[in-house]
């Protein structure tokens, strides 16, 4: 499963960067409701990269395990990635002609990041105590 979500995962990035080099949404004003996709976008992407950096078993979720979930620490790396990707693409677009860079955007990645990163924590946490 790992391995699927980190092909999927690796597609997923490369989608990103190709919609990047598209000039079209320059067009568009500095604040547009397209920007709000860049939450979502980014979310689905974290998604992806905790399926993929954590260990799926059919194992209860226990607190204690440094691999489980709900351990902070386990979501960093991911979070990271997507956090990384993010700024790459961003950097990346100043390179596009017709394109440019936007802090806004950026803020808006991580927020998509930081909640799938936190609903993930919570839901898991909740899960771990109610069992």
């Amino acid at each position: 499963m790992r391995l699927f979500f980190s092909i999927l995962s690796i597609i997923y990035v490369a989608c990103i960067f190709i919609l990047a080099g598209s000039p079209l949404s320059h067009k568009l004003s500095i604040f547009n409701p397209y920007s709000l996709l860049h939450i979502p976008l980014y979310g689905i992407l974290t998604f992806l990269l905790i399926f993929s950096f954590t260990p799926i078993k059919n194992k209860p979720i226990n607190p204690g395990n440094p691999t489980s979930l709900s351990n902070p620490k386990t979501l960093l790396l991911p979070g990271g990635v997507a956090s990384i990707v993010a700024i790459a693409d961003e950097i990346y677009q100043i390179y596009v002609p017709g394109r440019d860079a936007s802090v806004t955007d950026v803020l808006l990645d991580f927020v998509g990041i930081g909640l799938v990163l936190l609903f993930t924590f919570r839901f898991l946490k909740a899960k771990t105590i109610n069992f």
